[in-house]
């Protein structure tokens, strides 16, 4: 199949040679002409995926007509932040039969609404997949064993991009329930920063499970409270990226928490970053959705805090602790 994939980054980028290996046509859109040329003449993508060399069959174009002229399917690699900004350049290029696939996770910070939903109304088209999961861009450029769900509420579009990504280390599942899977892989980075705080607090295993487990607990409420299914939350979108998220070196959001345990100043931890952490400002857009839907989500409104007011980590936890007793 001919297949376009907007965005450059390390999720983009893995995605490509993943999708490549398999034998498809594959074009990469990138913004900034300068880097895309870098990456035709050295192979490589430092900025975003450092050390995967990319082969010769790997199409790459700052032209967004030459990107998505002729795909049978258009993936969506950009940040929740720039998500709909970018789709707006790409309005009218992109073919009404094609399969539009998110890999997105997030929400829009001004609607609130789901990357899918963005997708749609945007680019008026109606077959469009989320595919989310415990991914991380690094492991899936190596060929490490991944599991995924495809999600839509179109089956036969979430079918044929299980078809398209499965191969003997990359299996697809397939799930009705893109409200769920979305939710999940935008609340978890979130819980992530948590997570990495108590790391860098210098506290250990236990508050690590507990933390996870109670964001999971936190996730499945925000997920019910926008129609999520409830099974959802269990499955690879949720528990499964929650703890790849929570756990990993790889995981930035992780290490911008641990950063923030250990002391330092959330504009100082994001002017060294030159990727992105989605769980920074998807705190504030969850923060505010929830108080919204009255869902009660005590470690999110800490990570809101902790990135926005200035709040000390260490403060943080003692606030979790000493909540009102109640029953699991």
């Amino acid at each position: 199949m001919k297949i376009a994939v907007i965005g450059d980054g390390g999720w983009g980028t893995a995605t490509a040679l993943l999708l490549n290996g398999y034998g498809h046509s594959v074009t990469v859109w990138g913004p900034f002409p300068d880097y895309i040329e870098e990456i035709k003449s050295t192979h490589l993508n430092p900025r975003y995926l450092k050390g995967v060399s990319i082969p010769d069959g790997i199409a790459w174009t700052a032209d967004r007509a030459e990107a998505v002229t002729g795909a049978e399917i258009v993936v969506l690699a950009l940040t929740s932040k720039y998500f709909g900004a970018v789709c707006e350049t790409f309005k009218g290029l992109i073919a009404p039969e094609t399969i539009v696939v998110s890999l997105t996770k997030g929400l829009c910070e001004k609607t609130h609404a789901r990357m899918s939903e963005l997708a749609t109304s945007i680019l008026g088209l109606k077959r469009v997949v989320v595919l989310s999961g415990p991914t991380h861009a690094e492991e899936v450029s190596r060929g490490i064993p991944t599991t995924i769900v495809a999600a839509s509420e179109d089956p036969v579009a979430a079918e044929t991009v299980q078809r398209v990504w499965s191969g003997p280390k990359f299996r697809v599942y397939t799930s009705s329930d893109p409200v769920g899977v979305e939710v999940g892989g935008a609340v978890k980075n979130v819980i992530a920063i948590a997570v990495g705080a108590s790391d860098g607090l210098g506290f250990g295993d236990n508050t690590r499970a507990a933390l996870i487990t109670r964001g999971l607990a936190e996730i499945a409420r925000f997920a019910a409270a926008l129609g999520a299914k409830p099974q959802t939350v269990y499955g690879l979108s949720g528990v499964g990226d929650l703890i790849v998220t929570c756990t990993s070196i790889h995981s930035r959001n992780h290490s911008v928490g641990e950063r923030l345990g250990k002391g330092e100043k959330m504009a100082d931890i994001l002017g060294s970053m030159q990727m992105v952490a989605e769980g920074v400002w998807n705190s504030k857009v969850i923060h505010g959705l929830a108080k919204s839907l009255n869902v009660e989500m005590p470690i999110t409104e800490l990570v809101y805090k902790l990135c926005y007011e200035d709040y000390p980590a260490q403060d943080a936890i003692a606030a979790l602790m000493s909540r009102d007793l109640k029953s699991e």
